[in-house]
């Protein structure tokens, strides 16, 4: 009974300790508000604003993250040019991608750079995520963690698992940390999105005509090809006929010995 008194004690002085420790912990929670932008606005040339907006956001000390340029064909048709070749007319809008982080401070003032660079703007928005008591909250359990150690290192014996808890309380201190970390990157650098793109662009380029039937001679050309093919024809087919007298002579006996041999049986009947 005694010993269990003396647990029953020992819990609530642990206990006491803990809201004590609560208690003291400073729970006042400083602003974390991280602002993420995004517009989309259309251009005259989609090269030449990659290249100021790039300049931009290096003069306001921010940096480009991913940055991407494509050309979609919208409409592509070959026209006659000459015999041996075509026009190629190509449709094609260019559009380019911009991803960047700009010091939180000078968000606004970089978007209205921005707007100036465009023609007309399509679509424009900013939103605040307040992660406050996020940060608060990793804090006061980082804090948590740290005593916690240190009375468990204070207890620590060989057989005891006391080791192994306060590695894993120290992996999870690290963890929070890191994740602070990265909120105070967060607020301190905005994430911008730019989405970009100029009118459709025609290109003029003259190919080579891949179409057989229009590389045919003129019509009179054809023609006299045409008559000394058959003169050719003609030609071959007496040549043929000289090679093969034999069998057309074989033919010519055969033919009229039949006509003999019928004209014999009819005077016999008659």
């Amino acid at each position: 009974m005694a010993a269990l008194g003396c647990g029953k004690s020992g819990y609530k002085e642990g206990s006491a300790e803990a809201t004590a420790s609560l208690d003291s912990m400073d729970t006042t929670a400083t602003e974390k508000i991280i602002k993420t932008a995004d517009m989309q606005f259309r251009v005259k040339d989609v090269q030449q604003t990659k290249e100021k907006l790039s300049q931009a956001i290096k003069s306001e000390g921010g940096t480009i993250a991913e940055f991407s340029i494509s050309s979609n064909i919208q409409q592509t048709e070959k026209v006659p040019y000459k015999t041996d070749s075509l026009l190629e007319l190509t449709s094609y809008r260019t559009e380019g991608q911009i991803t960047a982080k700009v010091p939180s401070a000078k968000l606004d003032e970089f978007t209205n750079k921005v707007a100036k660079m465009a023609i007309f703007v399509h679509h424009q928005s900013m939103k605040m995520d307040d992660l406050s008591l996020n940060y608060l909250s990793n804090q006061m359990k980082n804090q948590n963690r740290v005593e916690a150690t240190e009375q468990l290192n204070r207890n620590a014996t060989k057989k005891s698992n006391n080791v192994e808890t306060a590695l894993v309380l120290k992996d999870d201190y690290i963890d929070k940390k890191i994740a602070n970390l990265d909120i105070n990157n967060r607020v301190k650098y905005s994430d911008i999105t730019l989405s970009f793109y100029q009118d459709n662009t025609v290109k003029q380029v003259v190919v080579g005509n891949d179409n057989l039937s229009d590389y045919r001679p003129p019509f009179f050309q054809r023609l006299l090809l045409s008559i000394q093919n058959g003169w050719f024809i003609f030609k071959e087919f007496i040549i043929l006929l000289t090679n093969i007298w034999m069998l057309l002579l074989f033919g010519l006996l055969v033919y009229f010995g039949l006509r003999y041999y019928k004209k014999q049986k009819r005077n016999v009947a008659a």
